[in-house]
C-alpha cells in the first residue's frame, strides 16, 4: 500500500533569559545563553519532597517555550503524534557492553568487577584485521567494541561455527573495522566464532548489538566506497543486512552521509535512536517481529527525522553518540552546539549557540532526578591552536553551572582538545568527572585532567607524552577501587590510579590507538590503526 510523506514544520523558540552567578573557586557560573525560566517552573515531576513517598520513574514533562535562534523540520513517514517514549532506567539486563560506552547515559564502559593483586598488564591475544586500501584496518575513532553473552539459545540459532555453538558461556567480540568489516571474535581466544559482514566501507564509530538479546546488528559506515553511505542493521541469525538508512538525504542541510555515532535501542518501545554526520537526528519504531520457533526476525521500520538550524552555527553535522535521561536526547554539533530534544513531541528543549567542533559524546548523571550533561569542545574552527572548553549544563534549561578551558593545538583533520568521551566516576571517585585533551602545551602530548563534578575545580592531573582520542575507560576492583585504562595515540594502553592518576602500569600495542576500548570484568578489547585487535588482561 502506497505510504504518505507527512512533513511538518516547526519554527520554533525559546526566550533568552540572562542570569548571572557568583563564582566558585577557578572556575566561572555565568552564562547569558539560558534558554528557559527558572526550572522550578517549568517542571511538572519535581522530585519527591518526602522521604516516605516511593520514588516513581517517569517521563519529564516541561513546559517549551521558543527559542529564537533555532528553526527545526519534523519529517515522518507517519503522522506525528506525542508517544510515550520513556528510556528504561537499565539500559539492558543481559551481561556485556551493548553500545557506545555501554548504555544510554554514555556512563558503563566497562561491564563487571575484576579481581587482582600485582595490578599489572598482560596480553592475551591479538588478531589480524584486513586492510583498506587508503584506511588500513583495525579501527580508529571512536571504535569501541561490543562483547556479548549470549544464553545458549541464541547460539543455537545463530550462524556461529559449530566448535562455537557447543561452547559453555562463550563471550562474543563484535567489532566494526576500518578495512569495511565487522568481526566477530571469542573473547577467551580471539579466535573467529562466525563469517565477518562487509558492508562495503569503512566503519570508524561503535557498533551496537540489540540490547534485548535480539540477533541485530546496528552499524554505521564512516567513508564513502563501494556501496552507498549509511546506516545498517543486520541479522545476526545469517548475516543478512535488513534495513539500510540513506545518508545522503534531500532533508538534510548537509550533504556528508556517514554516521559515526553509535545508536541507542529501547528495549521497551522497540525505537532506535540516532544521528548523523548529515545533521539529521533519526527516532526509528523498529517493529521488530522476531520468531524463536522458526529462526526468523525481521523489522519494518518506521522514521521520523528531526533538522535544525541555529543562527550563527553554520556548522552541520553529528558525530558523536546521542545520550539520553528518560525522554530528553542529548547530542552536540560540528559547531558545538549543544541541543535537548524532547523525545514524545520532538520538540527542542533548549539549544546552546556555537562554540567549537564538538565529537566527544554526552555523559548524564541525574542529581535529585535532574540531568546534569558533561561536554567539552575540540580545538578545530579556533585554528592551529586555542582552548577545549569542559562545561556542566543543567539538562532541563541549558544554564551552564561552571565551565573552564584548557589549551590545545590542532592540525587539519587531527585536531586537539576533548575527542574522548568523559568518565562519570563512581564509588571511590563519585565526586570526579574525568576529561582526556588531546594535543595539550604541545602537539604530540596530552592530559588527563580529574575535575570536582560540583565546583569544576581541578582535583588532580596527569600529563601524557602522547595525546588520547582515545576515550579513557573507568573499572572498578571486586572491593570498590576505581582504575582507569588510558589509551594514547603511540600505542600505549597506562592502566592509572583513579584517585591520584599515578600510573601503575604500561602496555604497549604497537601502533595508534584511536579506538576506545571495552572492558568485560578483567579483559580489556581495543583495535589500533595497525590493523590489530587486542585482547589485554588486568592480572
Amino acid at each position: 500500500m502506497k505510504s504518505f510523506f507527512f512533513l511538518i514544520m516547526f519554527s520554533c523558540t525559546f526566550l533568552l533569559t540572562s542570569c548571572t552567578h557568583s563564582s566558585i573557586s577557578t572556575t566561572i557560573l555565568a552564562d547569558s545563553f539560558i534558554s528557559a525560566r527558572d526550572h522550578s517552573t517549568r517542571l511538572t515531576n519535581q522530585p519527591f519532597k518526602s522521604v516516605r513517598d516511593a520514588y516513581i520513574y517517569k517521563p519529564i514533562i516541561l513546559q517549551k517555550e521558543p527559542i529564537p535562534t533555532l528553526s527545526y523540520q519534523v519529517h515522518s513517514e507517519i503522522p506525528v503524534v506525542e508517544d510515550s517514549f520513556l528510556f528504561p532506567e537499565s539500559y539492558t539486563e543481559l551481561p556485556g557492553i551493548y553500545t557506545f560506552r555501554g548504555n544510554h547515559l554514555r556512563t558503563a564502559p566497562a561491564y563487571g568487577t575484576f579481581h587482582t593483586k600485582t595490578l599489572e598488564l598482560a596480553s592475551s591475544w591479538t588478531f589480524q584485521t584486513n586492510s583498506h586500501h587508503k584506511w588500513g584496518g583495525g579501527a580508529g575513532w571512536t571504535g569501541q567494541p561490543s562483547i556479548v553473552k549470549w544464553d545458549q539459545d541464541m547460539l543455537e540459532m545463530m550462524n556461529v561455527y559449530k566448535e562455537f555453538k557447543k561452547k559453555d558461556n562463550l563471550v562474543e567480540v563484535i567489532y566494526g573495522s576500518l578495512d569495511g568489516s565487522v568481526y566477530f571474535l571469542d573473547l577467551e581466544t580471539g579466535k573467529k566464532t562466525r563469517d565477518s559482514i562487509y558492508i562495503g566501507g569503512p566503519i570508524k564509530g561503535s557498533v551496537t548489538i540489540d540490547p534485548r538479546g535480539y540477533p541485530l546488528l546496528y552499524v554505521g559506515q564512516g567513508i564513502p566506497d563501494h556501496s552507498p553511505i549509511g546506516y545498517r542493521i543486520f541479522s545476526l541469525l545469517n548475516g543478512e543486512m535488513l534495513h539500510f538508512i540513506e545518508g545522503i538525504d534531500s532533508k538534510a542541510y548537509r550533504k556528508w552521509g556517514a554516521f559515526d555515532g553509535s545508536a541507542l535501542i529501547n528495549r521497551e518501545t522497540d525505537q532506535l535512536i540516532i544521528a548523523g554526520e548529515n545533521g539529521l537526528f533519526y527516532k526509528i519504531t523498529l517493529h521488530t517481529q522476531f520468531d524463536k520457533e522458526a529462526r526468523t526476525i525481521l523489522v519494518e521500520p518506521k522514521t521520523v527525522k528531526w533538522s535544525y538550524q541555529i543562527d550563527g552555527n553554520p556548522y552541520q553535522g553529528i558525530e558523536n553518540s546521542v545520550s539520553i535521561y528518560k525522554n530528553i536526547a542529548y547530542f552536540a554539533d560540528n559547531g558545538g552546539s549543544v541541543i535537548a530534544l524532547d523525545l514524545q513531541d520532538m520538540q527542542p528543549i533548549f539549544a546552546l549557540p556555537k562554540t567549537d567542533d564538538t565529537d566527544a559524546t554526552i555523559v548524564i548523571e541525574p542529581e535529585q532526578d535532574i540531568p546534569m550533561i558533561y561536554t567539552g569542545t575540540e580545538v578545530d574552527h579556533q585554528g592551529s591552536k586555542g582552548n577545549a572548553l569542559i562545561r556542566k549544563i543543567h539538562g532541563l534549561t541549558g544554564k551552564v553551572m561552571w565551565k573552564t578551558d584548557y589549551p590545545a593545538y590542532s592540525i587539519p583533520d587531527v585536531n586537539g582538545g576533548v575527542l574522548a568521551t568523559p568518565i562519570i566516576g563512581k564509588n571511590d571517585i563519585s565526586e570526579l568527572v574525568i576529561f582526556s585533551i588531546a594535543r595539550y602545551n604541545t602537539l604530540q602530548s596530552g592530559l588527563l585532567v580529574a575535575l570536582n563534578k560540583e565546583t569544576g575545580e581541578e582535583i588532580w592531573k596527569r600529563e601524557l607524552d602522547h595525546y588520547a582520542w582515545s576515550s579513557p575507560i573507568d573499572v572498578y576492583s571486586e572491593e570498590g577501587t576505581s582504575y582507569i585504562v588510558q589509551a594514547e595515540s603511540a600505542g600505549n594502553i597506562h592502566f592509572i590510579e583513579g584517585s591520584s592518576g599515578k600510573i601503575l602500569d604500561t602496555i604497549h600495542l604497537n601502533s595508534n590507538i584511536e579506538a576506545t576500548p571495552a572492558i568485560y570484568e578483567n579483559k580489556i578489547v581495543v583495535a589500533n590503526r595497525g590493523g590489530e585487535i587486542h585482547c589485554v588482561v588486568i592480572q
